[in-house]
């Protein structure tokens, strides 16, 4: 349906006379609503002249977006009692909290989670004050809003979140507001593209409403700027069938958007349907789903000019059009008129209570979307059918002899999960075209990857109905499992280690939610953590190089509250498969698993590593020879690869310094570092210390960057002593090996280090560094000639 061709431009209005009236006091209701929230204070119903001492002495908000999510809110409703639907809204211009929160007042949703706002005038006038204020809410669409699953600080990942709530949920409608600066993010721009990825037969559907209002703070934007014929030529290019609502006059929009949502309704269900009559999915193709375009006056209905400035329908209204209530009185009398232009008398009752014509048009239940379940994802979510992780164990009948590939294993078990969970339909995988390359390759013996678009012979695991879901956009995979997660499935993420930068706002964003959510609103009932594997690590990318060389997302992770953030670093496929379990059963946290994929040597049997990764953090007896007292130094390592170069440096100090006496400490939850008032995992410090001791040297060898260990340590009492070898920023396509050496943290390093720091090694200490430094010039010059590493490094394993 194109412009032109809307049935309110060729006199078929649907909606009556009656219709119309009601939708429009609903429409100036929520926008009363709106407007007291930025500004009042007191007087919410303006029964008395409105004063200065009635005003917030600090204007906050963002009016611009507001009329427009209100206009769409109102027309929504409608839609769900008309069609009986199932359907929430994502606002994806966030900073239109004063609408969602108007709404669901509006509604009765907002009342009944904070039964303090009731819907009368004392609870109006609670509602008005609490708007950004201090000890109220935020001035976006957040946490605390009803009917939210979207944190609106942040611009550019509404659409990803909003099909991820739509995967595995038939009957749902998610409504997913874009607004045109948020358009113009990467982010958004890429999940455009989710429409190739959405099953009609076992999903939901996403309404995108991409609305413009053509201004961002104080510029243009690009979406508003482009002729008609572009935009539409844009959306069909994308795959959707583009419904354009434009315009100003109140009476006309209403109608057209009327018209538009019954078009567009009649589309979803059709293109359901019609993949549905047939059983399997063989036969689905990629549908050219609907969409609205919705050209509306930024600020519309706020006054069109003040101090001879143009505000309707610029950048001035973005956020608030009159700022200057204080110092200017003719602004509070334009104040005043504005917000009884709105007819409140008309709108509420003498208690304050919206009139019973304009509740009678909201839905009932959780119908409402403020009340929608899935936007209170925890109250749906069922534990995952989990398989037992002893049955994937690797055999390690002795330390350092058995060569493993512990994502490969762990692929073993993610595919299991996948197969036992395969009717609940609750379980995705994501990753941006990495999971072969990740060694995961065993979850397609039972899915594949999800596919709706073009398929052409040769293609391999792709289907409508596969579970594992590659797009090569890192914020579109993190967006959908997001939305999955908050509607009340499990997932996991896997990535390479450098490029999980790309979602750091992201994973940001979603840390803040959940620090919110598990701790301050009640009513949010917990979602299953938000699960990440690094992989192709910094240590092992031989034909990548430098680019693909970051572990500083570890380092972004701690900067999160303790209550919300794990870092774990197993160190072969036993610790990891425990892990793995452990975060798949986890609630409200973000786990952050490091693990490597290539072939390495297993060090611990099933049982140890259950018992060394429920610690987190012990000591390796078998690699220690200090059992009879104090050890001379203390060699910690946490990563697989740090592991086994501790280790081979341990194997070189036994066998040149046998008089020393070590103890081998290995961390797999890295929080256990920090003290335990700082992190529910943090050691308690009498037991830090007698650990790592009170005063005999440290050397750890760490998998990222080695100042992170002295931050989570700096208050132990013997940091003094700590000295950690981990990656600088050194690298560049090479050897395994010598990514090690470039960076200092190789075993003839950790080697040197130890006679550095012990004092009866320095009477032989300069013959050991000596031959330490030479095998690092054998080293060097062997991989120069032979291009790979020596074979005494390349085949070394634990002996002692």
């Amino acid at each position: 349906m194109n412009k032109g061709s809307l049935p309110a431009e060729t006199g078929n209005a649907p909606l009556s006379n009656d219709e119309l009236r009601k939708l429009h006091a609903y429409w100036r209701a929520a926008n009363y609503l709106s407007v007291g929230q930025i500004y009042l204070l007191d007087n919410p119903l303006l029964r008395e002249p409105l004063t200065l001492a009635h005003v917030k002495p600090r204007l906050l908000g963002h009016w611009g977006t507001t009329p427009g999510l209100n206009f769409i809110y109102a027309h929504l409703n409608r839609a769900i009692k008309k069609y009986d639907l199932n359907m929430f809204y994502i606002a994806g211009p966030g900073h239109g909290g004063p609408a969602m929160v108007a709404n669901t007042w509006l509604e009765g949703s907002y009342s009944e989670f904070y039964p303090h706002i009731s819907q009368n005038a004392v609870g109006m006038q609670r509602l008005f004050k609490q708007f950004s204020f201090p000890g109220g809410i935020p001035s976006h669409v957040a946490p605390e809003t009803p009917g939210s699953i979207h944190e609106g600080g942040e611009l550019g990942y509404a659409l990803s979140h909003a099909f991820g709530a739509a995967f595995d949920n038939p009957d749902l409608i998610v409504a997913c507001v874009v607004g045109d600066g948020e358009a113009e993010t990467g982010p958004l721009a890429a999940a455009w593209h989710s429409n190739k990825f959405l099953n009609p037969v076992s999903d939901g559907a996403v309404l995108p409403i991409l609305h413009l209002n053509g201004y961002k703070i104080a510029n243009p934007t690009v979406l508003a700027r482009i002729s008609h014929e572009e935009l539409e030529s844009l959306f069909v290019g994308y795959g959707y069938q583009p419904y354009f609502i434009e315009g100003s006059d109140p009476e006309l929009m209403h109608q057209t958007m009327a018209a538009a949502l019954d078009a567009v309704i009649g589309n979803i269900r059709a293109i359901q349907d019609e993949a549905r009559a047939h059983e399997g999915t063989a036969g689905v193709t990629y549908p050219r789903w609907p969409m609205i375009i919705l050209r509306s006056p930024k600020g519309w209905t706020c006054p069109k000019e003040v101090d001879g400035k143009k505000i309707e329908d610029s950048s001035r209204s973005h956020q608030v059009p009159l700022s200057e209530i204080g110092s200017k009185p003719q602004h509070l009398k334009l104040l005043e008129e504005w917000m009884k232009s709105y007819k409140p008398e008309e709108l509420f009752d003498k208690e304050g209570a919206p009139v019973p014509e304009l509740m009678a048009l909201a839905p009932r239940g959780e119908r409402r979307m403020g009340a929608n379940p899935h936007a209170n994802g925890g109250r749906l979510l069922k534990d995952l059918e989990m398989p037992d992780f002893h049955d994937y164990a690797v055999a390690v009948p002795k330390p350092g002899l058995v060569v493993g590939e512990a994502t490969r294993e762990m692929g073993k078990f993610l595919r299991d999960v996948m197969k036992l969970n395969l009717e609940n339909r609750n379980f995705r995988v994501m990753a941006p075209d990495e999971t072969s390359s990740n060694r995961l390759n065993a979850l397609f013996e039972v899915t594949a990857r999800s596919w709706v678009a073009q398929t052409l012979p040769g293609d391999g695991h792709l289907s409508p109905d596969g579970r594992v879901m590659e797009i090569l956009s890192e914020h579109t995979c993190q967006g959908w499992l997001e939305g999955y997660l908050l509607t009340g499935r499990h997932g996991l993420f896997s990535c390479y280690e450098a490029f999980i930068h790309i979602i750091d706002s992201m994973f940001n964003q979603h840390a803040k939610w959940l620090k919110v959510t598990s701790k301050e609103i009640p009513w949010r009932s917990p979602i299953a953590s938000l699960n990440y594997l690094l992989t192709s690590h910094v240590w092992r990318q031989d034909h990548n190089g430098f680019s693909h060389q970051d572990p500083g997302f570890i380092d972004h992770v701690v900067n999160k509250k303790a209550d919300i953030v794990r870092v774990y670093l197993p160190p072969d496929a036993n610790t990891l498969l425990f892990i793995t379990d452990k975060c798949l059963r986890s609630r409200n946290f973000i786990n952050v698993i490091v693990a490597g994929k290539q072939p390495a040597l297993q060090w611990l049997d099933l049982d140890a590593a259950i018992k060394h990764s429920t610690a987190g953090i012990g000591i390796w007896d078998w690699a220690s020879n200090d059992q009879d007292g104090e050890p001379d130094v203390v060699l910690a390592c946490a990563g697989d690869v740090p592991t086994l170069e501790t280790l081979a440096a341990v194997d070189l100090l036994r066998r040149h310094a046998p008089e020393l006496t070590m103890r081998v400490i290995n961390v797999v939850d890295l929080m256990t570092l920090q003290p335990q008032p700082e992190h529910p995992h943090g050691l308690p410090d009498r037991d830090f210390d007698s650990l790592f001791t009170t005063c005999k040297p440290i050397i750890f060898a760490y998998h990222g960057y080695p100042w992170l260990i002295h931050r989570l340590t700096y208050r132990r009492a013997n940091h003094k002593n700590l000295h950690v070898r981990g990656y600088k920023e050194e690298g560049t396509t090479t050897t395994p090996f010598d990514m090690t050496v470039l960076n200092d943290l190789d075993r003839f390093h950790l080697v040197m280090d130890v006679v550095d720091r012990v004092p009866k090694l320095h009477p032989k200490g300069a013959y050991l560094k000596q031959l330490m430094r030479d095998k690092l010039i054998e080293h060097k010059q062997y991989i120069t000639h032979y291009g790979e590493d020596m074979p005494d490094v390349r085949d070394w394993h634990w002996s002692s």
